[in-house]
């Protein structure tokens, strides 16, 4: 006898793919959108994160953690500490900044392994410095002269191949698809020229937003490049949940900011969905759900607070790790009152490098 038919398609599916049985309506710190991932992160695994700003809060706490955050790119010891800090060592795997577009991020690669030579060279700072184009405040001080930004490029970019090459885990964190490249090669920038050095000429330097393919191709690109450096290296793919600092684009910032998370989030899918060991995590969704009511943005609703970072990072241990992290205290109420010594100390925990930052600098 045949079985009867369910009586819809709906029924017998599993609690996370209904909206009501998700324990986050009740308690925000509950929600938890993974199901299952293609892989788990063992301690002694080299990982290497790059992207947006917000790569840096996963990198922060995979080394708080005892995990193994790959840096190939130190500061020499015979600096101070706070040496190393002020010119954003160990920040990063390698000292390239952020990286946020995945163009900027197909371009490293090519110009890491000598494939791309881009035109513009050096920027030249108010105060006479010269400035990386493609990492333009990762060095405070700025260099004294091309030839020594050439000399710390060329050591940045061996450090990058040895990254590429030694990472067992990439995670890479999607934030923009509008950015700024020069029409005679097409090199990408994560400032506009102008911005903290070098001069905007329109004649020389174009805008452009990227659309679902373009970003979807690059980083299909990316991805397989690695793979034929390494091809043991597994991906795990974020977008950053926060919002543009400023567009282009004659319209409303936020809706740029919707348009721009929303290709990437689609592009994303697309990738990860295509590639084995390969898997989107949702650091936007947790972020941004309703579920969790705006209470991970800080005053300037841009900003993501550090219960927030925690909640995001606090999933990815649990199902990649499988390590717990330690509660985050309570929200505050609007009304609860809060000394202006834990705010500084809040401050300085959720510090990041933001190259987008300086665009509000008019």
């Amino acid at each position: 006898m045949t079985p009867l038919a369910k009586r819809h398609p709906y029924v017998g599916l599993p609690d996370y793919q209904f909206w009501k049985n998700e324990p986050g309506i009740t308690d925000p710190a509950l929600f938890d959108p993974i199901n299952t991932t293609s892989f788990s992160i063992d301690p002694r695994d080299a990982i290497v994160t790059a992207g947006s700003c917000f790569a840096q809060h996963v990198a922060r706490y995979l080394s708080a953690s005892g995990f193994n955050f790959l840096v190939t790119e130190k500061c020499h010891p015979i600096f101070p500490a706070e040496v190393a800090a002020a010119n954003n060592f160990n920040i990063f795997s390698a000292r390239y900044g952020n990286i946020y577009t995945v163009r900027q991020l197909k371009q490293l690669i090519l110009r890491a392994y000598g494939e791309f030579e881009p035109a513009e060279h050096a920027w030249k700072r108010s105060d006479g410095c010269f400035l990386d184009p493609f990492r333009p405040q990762i060095h405070r001080g700025g260099y004294v002269n091309v030839q020594e930004l050439e000399a710390d490029r060329a050591s940045h970019l061996r450090a990058v191949r040895e990254a590429f090459e030694q990472m067992a885990v990439f995670v890479f964190t999607l934030g923009l698809t509008e950015t700024w490249f020069d029409r005679r090669d097409g090199a990408v920038f994560p400032l506009a020229p102008g911005v903290v050095g070098g001069v905007y000429d329109p004649e020389r330097f174009a805008f452009q937003n990227f659309t679902v393919s373009e970003v979807a191709d690059d980083l299909q690109w990316c991805i397989d490049r690695i793979r034929t450096l390494n091809p043991r290296c597994r991906f795990i793919v974020t977008v950053s949940p926060v919002p543009l600092n400023a567009t282009a684009v004659d319209r409303h910032v936020v809706l740029s900011t919707t348009l721009s998370k929303s290709v990437l989030r689609v592009a994303a899918e697309q990738v990860c969905g295509a590639n084995e060991q390969c898997d989107y995590f949702p650091s936007f969704e947790i972020i941004t759900s309703s579920l969790t009511r705006g209470r991970y943005f800080g005053p300037d609703c841009r900003e993501i607070s550090e219960e927030g970072v925690n909640h995001v990072m606090g999933v990815f241990m649990k199902h990649y790790a499988g390590v717990s992290l330690a509660p985050t205290s309570p929200v505050i109420a609007k009304e609860d009152t809060v000394s202006d010594h834990h705010i500084e100390n809040m401050q300085n925990l959720i510090q990041v490098l933001c190259d987008e930052e300086a665009i509000g600098n008019r």
